[in-house]
């Protein structure tokens, strides 16, 4: 990795950039000044932050959302003040954007048992990617304020003296609770974009300890009482099946039967795929976006969620096993590699289970990327980081021992990931006694175009017998 320097010569472009923007923006008119301030201030402003103050994760966050924003605010541009003008504003803000990103890997240190990233503009745009998304994620993310903190601190506080006092934090698998098999369901055709599947739905039946902190809470959430899942059957439904996570945020048939392509996985490999929805997600929701609570409501909440995530994917292989299959192996990305990795190591029988870019540390994660102002309000309210790190071990993969035979492990990250730092795929690939690993030069939102990440999955199902038996 390169030494940070203390004034980065790559802040000059967005700053610079910002003043293009800006400069000229009162001679376009009252609507091409309007339009010339979102992708002006921001440029401007994360610039000069870049050069003053370089290191803060939001800087760069914002720089490369301004370059975004200038793409595609300079398409009007093209059109009222010409070609010249259209493709000069373009392109200043396409270099913004690779700027963000090539400051974004300068400035991230290097995690110990990690390679080294490449520094490329491929690199750095596939960087910047993150980083844009991860700006529209701080817009949104929300942590419990006020009288919502001073709760969850009272939930954090009662839940690790329930835990202790049960063994649970000493011996996290007794805090999952063995679900009964799933005998009574729905299996109904759909189709989305000319692919077909069938939608599995059941009612969970999922419930927290009783006196456990939050229960009512999680209990009125009404829709995410029912349980669903997408469903790509053979023709033989004694072919192996395969359980593919999604990850945050997913959930809906379109984004998950992209994550995981049927035409890949089920038609040329034969495989029989069933991909659960996970609890707040899609169908299941409970805010306005899929996923909203998971990560940004109480600590309780993020505890059931995991929980009855793993109890409604150990039914629902029950439900593959039923079909008659022999072998089942696990596959999840990103929220789905956590899940991938919990599941893995509290039911048992499985073949082989793939974690993907996985996340295995949510406080970090909260701490990392949560509001700086409402993560330390939090921390007045006294939600402290070490009490938060006790309760969630019930539901963390680090604090589980895998049951998936050893060859049946596999695990890939990627070197410059913004969403899921490299340290947290590192962790589970060292509790998991290093097991086989991929390292990719990309980003978390680079993978669909890592063409060595198909080739590397295909060959551990193969290794697994999923494939080819």
């Amino acid at each position: 990795m390169f030494e940070q320097p203390r004034f980065p010569r790559e802040a000059l472009i967005p700053l610079l950039a910002g003043i293009a923007w800006l400069w000229p923006s009162a001679s376009f008119g009252v609507i091409g000044f309007l339009g010339s301030l979102p992708p002006g201030c921001l440029l401007l402003g994360a610039g000069m932050a870049m050069w003053l103050w370089p290191g803060d994760h939001r800087i760069d966050q914002f720089a490369a959302v301004g370059g975004v924003l200038g793409v595609i605010f300079a398409l009007p541009a093209w059109f009222t003040e010409g070609p010249a003008v259209g493709a000069w504003l373009t392109s200043i803000s396409v270099a913004s954007f690779l700027a963000a990103g090539w400051a974004s890997v300068r400035q991230e240190p290097h995690h110990a048992e990690v390679p080294v990233p490449v520094p490329s503009l491929g690199l750095a745009a596939k960087v910047a990617i993150d980083e844009a998304i991860l700006s529209t994620m701080q817009l949104g993310a929300s942590v419990p304020t006020g009288e919502a903190a001073k709760l969850a601190s009272r939930e954090v506080l009662a839940a690790r003296e329930m835990f202790d006092s049960r063994g649970w934090l000493e011996k996290p698998a007794g805090y999952h609770v063995e679900p009964p098999p799933l005998e009574a369901f729905a299996l109904r055709p759909r189709e989305v974009r000319g692919r077909a599947f069938e939608e599995l739905s059941f009612e969970s039946a999922y419930e927290p300890h009783e006196a456990e902190p939050g229960r009512d809470r999680w209990l009125s959430y009404a829709a995410n009482r029912t349980a669903h899942a997408w469903v790509v059957r053979q023709e033989d439904e004694s072919r192996p099946w395969l359980v593919c996570i999604h990850g945050y945020q997913m959930g809906h048939p379109l984004t998950d039967l992209f994550a995981f392509d049927p035409r890949w996985l089920a038609k040329e490999l034969g495989l029989n795929l069933v991909m659960p929805v996970l609890p707040l997600h899609g169908p299941r929701k409970q805010g306005r976006r899929s996923g909203d609570g998971f990560f940004s409501g109480s600590i309780l909440d993020s505890i059931h969620a995991e929980a009855q995530a793993v109890w409604d994917i150990r039914r629902i292989l029950s439900f593959v096993r039923s079909r008659g299959a022999t072998r089942v192996g696990v596959f999840g990305l990103s929220l789905g590699g956590y899940n991938t990795a919990l599941v893995s190591s509290v039911a048992p029988g499985l073949a082989c289970a793939i974690a993907g870019i996985p996340a295995t540390d949510f406080a970090r994660l909260v701490w990392r990327h949560g509001p700086p102002l409402q993560v330390r309000s939090l921390e007045h309210k006294g939600v402290a980081r070490d009490a938060v790190d006790e309760v969630l071990r019930v539901v963390s993969p680090l604090a589980h021992e895998p049951k998936v035979p050893f060859e049946g492990r596999a695990i890939f990250g990627a070197i410059a990931d913004r969403l899921v730092p490299a340290d947290q795929v590192r962790d589970l690939w060292i509790h998991w006694r290093r097991p086989k690993m991929l390292w990719y030069q990309g980003s978390h939102l680079s993978l669909p175009f890592e063409a060595e990440v198909r080739r590397f999955v295909e060959s551990q199902l193969r290794e697994s017998g999923l494939v080819g038996s």
